[in-house]
């Protein structure tokens, strides 16, 4: 039976803010299901998560960003939802930019990427994080054939054949811009829609300024790489 729409949260160590992260949701879109994939968090994130109202996934151990998003969709999928938006548990993601990816999705939309630079300001990085996010958007945008603004956007929504494919393939480490690349090359279609980004509720970035510089380089290389790999 299909079941809608299901809002998965991705969570590691984010007993700070889950909770309130699953309330917010809750609150703004009544009705509406909510999944914490917990990845291997050492706190109470899954026991929090649970008491605000959500479905708990854990993982043993962590396994980073892409396992925790195919497992997101394994379990939407098990469960009959036709939907799935995925979004950051440290409340980075506003609740009220949910329902412009969801009517993407409606519209056919198979990825929907949420970007933080498609005509709403709200969004304020490192410097270096811009230029790297430039780069490697118009490294994406020439390889996908399409404008890509924000390629490393976590907020996203993907329809029944994107749940399908990625919950099965996907790529490691952090996976959205290689994901993007692998959508295009399955034809999906990808749009984007402008969202709202806001600053962490608690605890601190995995991407420091070494991070970030050795990021943009090994996704440079893996989208180049992605390029060429039988699809």
């Amino acid at each position: 039976m299909e079941a809608g729409t299901l809002i998965i949260l991705l969570a590691y160590n984010e007993e700070a803010c889950i909770a309130d992260v699953v309330a917010e949701l809750r609150q703004e879109m009544p009705g509406i299901d909510v999944a914490v994939v917990d990845d291997g968090s050492r706190d109470e994130t899954a026991e929090r998560a649970r008491k605000a109202g959500a479905h708990v996934v854990r993982h043993p151990i962590n396994l980073g960003v892409a396992a925790a998003e195919a497992t997101g969709l394994l379990y939407a999928l098990r469960h009959g939802y036709s939907h799935v938006v995925r979004m950051d548990g440290d409340g980075q993601h506003d609740p009220h930019s949910v329902p412009a990816l969801l009517k993407a999705l409606e519209q056919g939309a198979e990825l929907v990427v949420g970007s933080r630079f498609a005509g709403v300001a709200s969004f304020r990085s490192t410097w270096l994080r811009r230029f790297g996010s430039k780069l490697i958007s118009g490294l994406l945008s020439s390889l996908c054939k399409q404008r890509i603004t924000d390629p490393t956007s976590g907020f996203r929504g993907f329809g029944p054949r994107a749940m399908r494919f990625f919950s099965t393939r996907f790529p490691h480490d952090y996976p959205e811009p290689e994901s993007v690349l692998m959508a295009s090359r399955q034809h999906f279609p990808i749009v984007e829609v402008p969202v709202k980004m806001r600053s962490r509720r608690a605890g601190e970035s995995s991407l420091t300024a070494w991070r970030s510089t050795f990021y943009m380089a090994k996704v440079s290389f893996a989208l180049f790489m992605e390029r060429f790999r039988a699809v």
